[in-house]
C-alpha cells in the first residue's frame, strides 16, 4: 500500500511531527511505502494568484477556475501543485497531519486543498463525490489539540464534537471521491508549562498517544468511514430527494 502523508506544522520537532513519524514508521513496518508531503519545509505556497500561471486564459482578470482548467488541460500546472497532485495520485491512503488552529485546519493547509484540488482536472460538475476522482482511496484527519478530550463535546469550551468540526473539510474530501475514516484526535498537546501535570504524567501521557495512533494505524481496517450523502441521495438540485 501507498500511504501520503501531507504535513502542516511550523516546527519539526513538535508532537505533530513525532505523529507523523509514528505514522511513518508503522507503516513501514509493514511493507508500506510511505511518502511525506512536508508543506512547511517544502514551502509550499498556499495562496492562489495570478502569477502562477504562465499560460494564462485571461490576462485581464484572474478567474481561478479558468485558469486552473485551462493550465491542467495543456501540462502547465505550476511545479509544487504538480508534485502534490502526483503524490495523490500513486496513494492509497491520505493522512492529513495537522494541529487545531482557531477550530479549523491551519490556513497553509487550507491553502493546499485551493490549490491542489484543481477544477476542471480533478473535479467536474459530474465528477464529484462518490463519483470523485479519487474513488477506492482512503483519507483520514490526525489533529492535535491543546484542549482536553472532555471539552469537545457540543457544547463544550473545545468548540464541538471533533467530527462536527471537522466536517466541513471532510465533506471536501467525500467531494473529492475519497473514502473519509473518522478522525483521530490527539489531546492536550501543550507546552510544559501550560500543563497541570507533573512533568512525569506529562511525558508518559504523550507516549501513550503515540502508541494508541500506531494502533490505530494499523487496525484501519477494522473502522468504519464517515457516511455522506452521494448522487443518489439529491435531487435534481441538489436537495436531500423525498420519498
Amino acid at each position: 500500500m501507498n500511504i501520503l502523508i501531507v504535513h502542516c506544522h511550523p516546527e519539526a520537532n513538535s508532537f505533530n511531527g513525532a505523529l507523523t513519524n509514528t505514522a511513518v514508521n508503522a507503516f513501514e513496518s509493514l511493507g508500506h511505502n510511505v511518502v511525506v508531503s512536508d508543506l512547511y519545509a517544502e514551502g509550499f505556497d498556499p495562496v492562489e494568484k495570478a502569477e502562477h500561471y504562465q499560460n494564462r486564459v485571461n490576462t485581464e482578470r484572474f478567474d481561478i477556475l479558468s485558469e486552473q482548467r485551462h493550465a491542467y488541460k495543456t501540462d502547465t500546472l505550476p511545479e509544487e501543485v504538480k508534485r502534490e497532485i502526483s503524490r495523490l495520485e500513486a496513494c492509497d491512503l491520505l493522512i492529513l497531519q495537522f494541529p487545531m488552529w482557531w477550530h479549523q485546519q491551519p490556513a497553509m493547509l487550507k491553502g493546499w486543498f485551493d490549490r491542489v484540488f484543481v477544477g476542471g482536472g480533478l473535479y467536474t460538475s459530474k465528477m464529484r463525490y462518490d463519483k470523485g476522482y479519487f474513488k477506492g482511496k482512503r483519507a483520514i484527519c490526525s489533529v492535535t489539540s491543546g484542549a482536553p478530550l472532555s471539552t469537545f463535546t457540543q457544547n463544550g469550551r473545545g468548540g464541538g464534537v471533533i467530527e462536527d468540526l471537522l466536517r466541513s473539510m471532510n465533506f471536501s474530501l467525500h467531494y473529492m471521491g475519497f473514502s473519509v475514516y473518522p478522525p483521530y484526535l490527539s489531546t492536550e498537546i501543550q507546552n510544559k508549562g501550560f500543563t497541570y501535570k507533573s512533568p512525569e504524567q506529562f511525558e508518559a501521557d504523550l507516549k501513550a498517544n503515540l502508541t494508541d495512533w500506531h494502533s490505530y494505524l494499523t487496525h484501519l481496517d477494522d473502522l468504519e468511514p464517515l457516511r455522506f450523502a452521494g448522487w443518489e441521495d439529491w435531487d435534481e438540485k441538489g436537495a436531500e430527494a423525498t420519498v
